[in-house]
């Protein structure tokens, strides 16, 4: 209890995951909590929120958990910081944290790259990548929170490092974008398993956008006005995962082996090895090095293809084979698909060869096949331009 008595917590996003996670850290015994900020409690958030009342609409959200955990304990130390978290200035709000919790939850549209936490998460893909970047750069302890916005099934949540979580598109982003600042791995999240469903962000009502631009409804340009839907529960869940792991950390009594939910390491081992192969045919000469290394061989097959066959109907393959898709290009992340055994046989028979080329992917496949493909490495172009 003395080593959880003497720990020091940011918590940089203060809605329906932070709000939960600050006041079990509070109740559990953690004497220094700093809580960072800007937005404001709205009749929105009164479904997620752990501390807001409805007497609270527009008050800073700082401020509304600040007085609860003062009711909890007084001998809480609370820095309540209405403020924006900006990875210029980042040292100043994480300065003499123990850990940081990233209570990020994306429930908004994500349109524009301003570097702004907002209500219950820091809800700007941009800002959640700079703050884990900062964060392991500078050798800050980091818990990240991914999404909960339209999802349902509290038995799905998990915590895993990023690396490993799956069938989260917000994880998805956020781990492809670290893997290319080179972080790969070394940040826990707390995530949901659960296959988002047909959910549609909510519309604005008509007499909105009879008022004018409806851009100007957001706190600053570029913001996200459109929401998802919430249910109340699994941002609470999702806080409550957040402040177990910690206090488990700062007692040093870890939770040392979270449930893996996705151990592809001999997947991937095997691809490369069949690509290594494939590409020694192809060529006719022994290569005993690729272009590519496991953590590319991850990204093509969950990040980029989503463990499915580029060939429609994209079925889940028994048997996956990854391919060059066009021979004559070389081989690049954007350039190296997922096929089923027989496609990828099928591929290369009617591809030819470097010395011999038959015929051209699409007259292989198809204008619609081509589709997805250039549509991908395009994504894939995007995202190293984020990056650079």
């Amino acid at each position: 209890m003395s080593k959880i008595r003497r720990g020091t917590v940011v918590i940089v996003g203060c809605g329906g995951v932070g709000s939960w996670a600050a006041v079990m850290l509070a109740r559990s015994g953690v004497a220094k909590i700093r809580l960072v900020d800007f937005d404001y409690v709205t009749l929105s958030s009164l479904n997620r929120h752990a501390t807001a009342c409805l007497t609270d609409v527009g008050t800073p959200k700082v401020k509304c958990i600040e007085r609860t955990l003062k009711q909890i304990a007084r001998w809480v130390d609370v820095d309540a910081r209405i403020d924006i978290w900006r990875k210029e200035e980042g040292g100043e709000l994480l300065e003499g944290a123990d850990w940081v919790i990233g209570a990020f939850i994306s429930f908004k549209s994500l349109s524009g790259r301003f570097h702004i936490p907002f209500t219950d998460a820091i809800d700007n893909i941009t800002t959640k990548v700079d703050l884990l970047k900062y964060c392991h750069n500078h050798k800050i302890k980091v818990f990240s929170s991914m999404g909960a916005g339209a999802k349902c099934d509290p038995t799905r949540i998990h915590i895993s490092d990023i690396s490993h979580t799956v069938y989260d598109p917000l994880a998805r982003s956020v781990r492809r974008r670290l893997r290319l600042q080179g972080v790969h791995s070394g940040i826990p999240v707390v995530y949901s398993t659960e296959v988002p469903g047909d959910v549609k962000l909510l519309p604005l009502p008509e007499e909105e956008f009879q008022k004018g631009p409806v851009k100007e409804l957001g706190v600053f340009d570029d913001f996200r006005v459109r929401i998802l839907p919430v249910l109340g529960p699994l941002p609470s869940i999702f806080g409550l995962h957040a402040a177990t792991y910690i206090l488990c950390e700062l007692a040093e009594k870890p939770i040392s082996n979270p449930l893996p939910i996705k151990n592809r390491k001999k997947l991937y081992e095997r691809l490369l090895r069949d690509l290594l192969h494939r590409e020694s045919k192809l060529t006719g000469e022994t290569i005993n090095k690729l272009p590519l290394d496991e953590d590319d061989v991850s990204l093509i097959f969950e990040d980029v293809n989503r463990g499915r066959s580029v060939i429609p109907p994209h079925n889940v393959p028994s048997r996956p084979v990854l391919v060059r898709w066009d021979i004559l290009k070389p081989l690049t992340i954007d350039n190296c698909v997922v096929m089923e055994f027989a496609e990828a046989e099928k591929h290369y028979k009617e591809s030819g060869t470097l010395q011999a080329p038959g015929s051209v992917p699409e007259a292989i496949w198809g204008k619609e096949t081509k589709l997805v493909v250039d549509r991908r490495a395009e994504e894939l172009r995007r995202d190293r331009e984020w990056v650079m």
